[in-house]
């Protein structure tokens, strides 16, 4: 008998299949919703390059765990090339207060 079949394999299977995949676009905003979060809570933006952030996802009591360090480290280092929209995003969400290229110490959103 295969190790990797029956029901436990089988209903973890279908469980795979009734997730809907993620857009970039949900992506980014699960990642904006916890820098927000962070931000509200801590009053900076100067996340520790490994810090996890756990942010409500739906209306049902589930969670999830972002890598807002490391998201916010790519946001400085891509802060040229941010799209205008997400940069406005950054800003409007972090207490109007935006520069994704600063450096940490500097106690800027993004």
């Amino acid at each position: 008998m295969d190790a990797g079949a029956g029901p436990r394999h089988e209903a973890a299977e279908e469980e795979k299949k009734l997730k809907p995949r993620r857009t970039q676009a949900d992506t980014w905003a699960m990642h904006l919703a916890a820098a927000v979060q962070f931000f509200e809570r801590e009053g900076h933006l100067r996340v520790p390059l490994k810090h996890v952030e756990t942010i409500p996802v739906d209306g049902e009591g589930q969670e999830q765990d972002i890598r807002l360090g490391s998201w916010i480290g790519n946001q400085r280092s891509s802060a040229a090339t941010l799209a205008p929209e997400r940069v406005e995003q950054l800003s409007s969400g972090c207490g109007g207060r935006r520069d994704p290229g600063a450096e940490p110490d500097r106690g800027r959103c993004g």
